[in-house]
């Protein structure tokens, strides 16, 4: 264990990604603390293959993973909110919904990513409250987050939302008119 400790920490590249794919199913709590820690790795290559692991892990890491959700480390925060929303965590959602108010509008855009993956209908007021946040990729991520739980938006507020010009925007508001419907907020 003390050799996987000093891979993660001081290896290179290529050792801590070995290291990590050979860890999708450890059930060692410091060991899935520090793979937690590599969702913020200087590499992301490393990052994406921690991410990977604590996917794939099908042990009970859930506790784990919910307290890094108030990580002092936006990365770790982000992240983590992504792990357990590809885990189909669904017990996360309320610890969840508390980043959608994060200084951080990476770990605002990621939390909107994993409520709208987990198709979390209960949430549609608070990812609602996203619509004019003043960081534009928030302002996405709620948008997709509406489209993959399904629900739609009044004209005028979809109107409001055209006026700014960005293609990506322009098609996700494309994809709410479709969904509109006698269901909207």
């Amino acid at each position: 264990m003390k050799n996987i400790k000093e891979i993660l920490d001081f290896g290179v590249i290529e050792e801590k990604i070995k290291i990590l794919e050979s860890l999708s199913s450890t059930n060692n709590t410091e060991i899935i603390e520090k793979i937690i820690l590599k969702l913020d790795d200087d590499d992301i290559q490393v990052r994406g293959e921690a991410f990977s692991s604590l996917v794939l892990n099908e042990n009970k890491i859930s506790d784990l993973l919910i307290n890094s959700l108030r990580s002092q480390n936006k990365n770790i925060r982000g992240y983590a909110s992504l792990v357990l929303a590809n885990r189909n965590d669904f017990n996360a959602i309320p610890e969840i919904v508390k980043l959608i108010y994060d200084q951080s509008s990476m770990v605002r855009s990621c939390a909107l990513g994993a409520l709208g993956h987990l198709k979390a209908n209960e949430t549609k007021e608070v990812i609602n409250s996203c619509m004019f946040d003043s960081n534009l990729e928030v302002r996405k991520s709620a948008l997709q987050a509406i489209i993959n739980i399904g629900y739609s938006l009044p004209e005028d507020k979809i109107k409001e939302m055209a006026k700014e010009k960005d293609s990506e925007l322009e098609r996700l508001l494309n994809n709410v008119k479709r969904e509109s419907g006698p269901k909207g907020i």
